[in-house]
């Protein structure tokens, strides 16, 4: 896959101001975060635009067109579990900068967001869940299993399906965290692309901790041979430890402006 790639978070209907935003329709706080997460790396804006029941197709048309006539067709991620939604963001979707990401299918309800995915040529991040939280790798695997097979089947190549582990809040599921980094290693080990909300780790700690954190779980996850990751772009300490170990695996190329590339 070649460069890690960094998918920017922070256009959530999570953060009240985009929430805010997105409902009426007021483009200046969706541009302005989007161009703070851009000039500081992100490769894919991630747009969650939530469950967006009644409006979600107009809100998710809108917020593609929004941000690809602002930023020269920015390659996004479609985040809702509004199936018509991401359908109707598709319909007004520039390829010319990259697929678009589903975000995301399970191996449970959402399973068919494969089959969306394939009916319109996009990646999918595949979360390697059931109806819960997987128990241990084995399950992860087997969900893993299931969600390969389904995207093949639909004729999906293997690489357009990323594979998200389910990263684990750190604060009550320490025990559970080298179980992650092992089933990352088994996706790579298998020659697949893998993801996920790295963030979801540090949930819970002093904002001081987060990008620390952060950090040290991107380094080892790179390490096992993540190939992605849903982040805050705008965290600096984060993004500094991707692009050094983007020169350690020789992803790009020394230089000593590297920082600022």
């Amino acid at each position: 896959m070649g460069k890690f790639v960094v998918i920017g978070e922070r256009l959530s209907v999570t953060a009240p101001i985009i929430n805010k935003a997105f409902t009426e329709r007021d483009p200046e706080p969706i541009l302005k975060r989007a161009k703070q997460q851009l000039d500081a790396g992100a490769v894919y804006l991630d747009v969650n635009i939530g469950p967006a029941q009644s409006d979600g197709a107009d809100l998710m048309k809108w917020a593609v067109q929004l941000l690809q006539s602002e930023f020269d067709n920015v390659p996004l991620a479609l985040d809702t579990s509004n199936k018509a939604a991401i359908e109707a963001g598709m319909s007004v979707y520039n390829r010319a900068k990259g697929k678009p990401i589903i975000n995301s299918a399970d191996a449970a309800g959402r399973i068919e967001y494969l089959d969306l995915a394939a009916a319109n040529d996009a990646i999918c991040i595949a979360l390697c869940n059931g109806e819960g939280i997987a128990k241990d790798n084995d399950e992860r695997m087997m969900y893993c299993q299931t969600l390969l097979e389904r995207g093949l089947e639909q004729g999906m190549e293997a690489e357009d399906i990323w594979f998200d582990p389910l990263f684990l809040v750190v604060k009550g599921m320490q025990d559970k965290q080298m179980q992650i980094l092992e089933c990352i290693k088994m996706f790579s080990d298998m020659g697949l692309n893998s993801t996920g909300g790295l963030s979801n780790n540090s949930n819970g700690m002093p904002k001081h901790i987060r990008p620390i954190m952060d950090s040290a779980l991107v380094a080892m996850a790179m390490m096992q041979g993540l190939t992605s990751a849903i982040v805050n772009p705008n965290d600096l300490r984060l993004m500094e430890t991707i692009k050094s170990c983007d020169i350690l695996k020789g992803n790009t190329l020394y230089a000593d402006s590297y920082l600022e590339i």
